[in-house]
């Protein structure tokens, strides 16, 4: 009897060890059909995966000097992205990055510049122009010197709700949903609250995403006030003189507003994530659209249309390489303190004034206080008070939300904040929000923006707390 049973068990183990045998053959199969799928699907995307990691994970470590993990687990922890793997190399600052081995991207970090995307038409020898830096301090308070700032108690502001507004901005217990990472608010150049995030301090530099087009339309009001441009003239690009383009003016441009063909979408192959990880020369991509509408009724909102005016056209305003780049420095960031501030650069020498611009959040808010003082910096008017109106006036067909380079309230898109609002927007909700009728300035950066984190309830609690 037992010899039958040791029998009849034998059976059943090698009849189940075949069919064992047999499911994880065809396991197997699927799980190849499944990843040729993917590749098939997604290989033109992967330029676009291994391109933003590389960048990402370059500027996060040598820009912001953050930890290879902390931008992987918190900047690239996304789909598709997160498939990436990146190698860094601290020695040569370099990131390399691919997806199961294929679609290898390179980030070079160059001091002045930034983290910069290389394809194959980069030459190791390469001798970059880089800007020169005048940072010497000042022996002022905050935010025009870099003492720390006189003891200021307002009795009409509520600290204790303030403190809660800010406090409301963050996660707790270990949540990933506001995902908010500084916060910072001033009210007649004081900073009365700031909060950082685990992992960041004031002295972490902060990727602005679009608040760097708010920088590059400012400096087209700093060349308007030296008188070296008039914005609503004809941009005047030869490529364009013998068509519908040839109407279009720098003040169309800076609102967005010309009528060329863009498709800005930061989830798809779209013209910006073609331009941002694709291209050599990003000032280039917008000249190369046709119209699509009429210039002064055809709003839509382009990263292109920035870093066209960010190269080509900036350039035209200058001799050298080095004027130019030297221009974004010492006529604004520096003469205003951003110290930390840099605009990385594509690998043509363009600084991309869409996207890629990084400061601490102290010196984001020194750029908001720019504005919140109509264009003068302790005394020195950096842009025309004309400028700030201009900026801050609604174009036409975007419904109150956009002027010059600049986000708006004017039709009430918070409701429960003053209308007045304007400001600089980034990707994934970063801000800084300025707020004349109440002195204000706010500034906060995270990974999500509406509906997910409430910038209407944000900026509402803050103001509020300020009588």
């Amino acid at each position: 009897m037992i010899a039958i049973n040791l029998i009849i068990s034998l059976f059943l183990f090698f009849k189940n060890l075949s069919f064992m045998k047999k499911l994880l053959k065809y396991l197997l199969i699927a799980l190849v059909v499944v990843v040729g799928y993917f590749l098939y699907t997604n290989y033109a995307r992967l330029n676009i995966i291994t391109g933003f990691a590389s960048k990402n994970v370059a500027s996060g470590v040598f820009i912001a000097n953050r930890t290879q993990a902390s931008v992987e687990q918190g900047d690239n922890d996304f789909s598709p992205i997160n498939l990436a793997k990146n190698h860094v190399d601290v020695s040569n600052k370099i990131v390399t990055s691919d997806v199961f081995g294929l679609m290898e991207r390179k980030a070079i970090y160059v001091e002045g510049l930034g983290a910069i995307l290389v394809n194959d038409s980069y030459n190791n020898n390469h001798k970059f122009i880089i800007p020169n830096r005048d940072k010497s301090p000042k022996d002022l308070p905050f935010p025009y010197g870099n003492l720390a700032q006189k003891d200021t108690v307002f009795t009409n502001v509520n600290y204790q709700a303030l403190q809660k507004a800010i406090d409301n901005a963050f996660d707790k217990n270990g949540e990933k949903e506001k995902r908010t990472r500084t916060v910072l608010v001033v009210y007649k150049d004081q900073i009365i609250g700031e909060k950082y995030d685990e992992g960041f301090d004031a002295n972490t530099k902060m990727l602005g995403w679009s608040m760097t087009k708010s920088i590059t339309a400012t400096m087209y009001g700093i060349l308007q006030k030296q008188g070296k441009i008039n914005i609503l003239d004809k941009v005047g690009i030869k490529e364009w003189a013998n068509d519908e383009r040839a109407n279009i003016t720098y003040s169309d441009l800076l609102h967005m507003n010309s009528g060329l063909e863009w498709v800005e979408d930061y989830y798809t192959m779209s013209d910006v994530t073609k331009m941002l990880f694709l291209d050599t020369n990003m000032s280039k991509t917008q000249m190369r659209k046709p119209s699509i509408g009429k210039p002064n009724e055809s709003w839509n909102y382009s990263s292109g249309t920035t870093n066209l005016l960010a190269g080509i056209l900036l350039k035209n305003q200058f001799t050298s390489q080095q004027e130019y780049l030297d221009f974004w420095y010492a006529e604004l960031m520096d003469k205003i303190g951003m110290h930390s501030a840099i605009i990385e650069s594509d690998l043509a020498g363009n600084l991309v004034g869409s996207s890629y611009g990084w400061a601490t959040t102290r010196d984001w808010a020194k750029f908001g206080l720019l504005y919140l003082h109509k264009g003068n910096w302790n005394g020195e008017q950096i842009i025309d008070s004309a400028w700030v109106d201009y900026v801050a006036t609604p174009t036409h067909n975007s419904d109150g939300r956009y002027g010059a380079h600049f986000w708006l309230n004017a039709n009430g898109f918070y409701p429960d904040v003053p209308k007045d609002l304007f400001s600089a927007n980034g990707f994934q909700g970063q801000m800084v929000a300025i707020i004349p009728s109440k002195e204000l300035v706010i500034v906060r950066f995270g990974l999500v923006e509406n509906p997910d984190f409430s910038f209407n309830d944000f900026l509402k609690e803050i103001t509020e707390s300020v009588q």
